[in-house]
């Protein structure tokens, strides 16, 4: 199989029911506006002292960029929208490591690109929560 690993029949229904999966949610994103929407989980730190954490926003930034809204996904959740082409590159480049065996250039996986991202999220956190 031209040195490629070969995937075993649970790896590859645990890769389609993933990629499944982010589908459905990507679906259920698209059609219901979380903003109307009941089913949608809330924040627990906003609910409880009205702050917005690093991740306040993002079913609302995520429901804007699945109708190509990037404008009005900015303002929901600037930090998400920032950190999106990161996640793609990470879903595909392990995608291709597990399946095609072939390796990518790891230059966001490095620790200091993580222990940033979490003084990034940090910053971000304290500062939207300023007029």
């Amino acid at each position: 199989m031209n040195g490629q690993p070969a995937l075993s029949r649970w790896q590859i229904f645990w890769l389609t029911a993933g990629l499944l999966a982010m589908i459905a949610a990507g679906v259920v994103l698209y059609l219901f506006d979380p903003e109307t929407a009941g089913f949608y989980p809330v924040c627990a730190l906003h609910k409880l002292t009205g702050l917005q954490c690093p991740g306040c926003g993002s079913l609302r930034a995520l429901h804007q960029l699945t109708h190509g809204n990037i404008a009005g996904a900015w303002r929901f959740n600037p930090l998400l929208v920032a950190l999106v082409p990161m996640g793609l590159w990470l879903g595909l480049r392990e995608t291709v490591r597990r399946t095609l065996g072939w390796r990518w250039p790891g230059v966001i996986t490095r620790p200091i690109i993580g222990w940033s991202l979490v003084i990034v999220a940090v910053v971000f956190g304290i500062a939207r929560n300023f007029p």
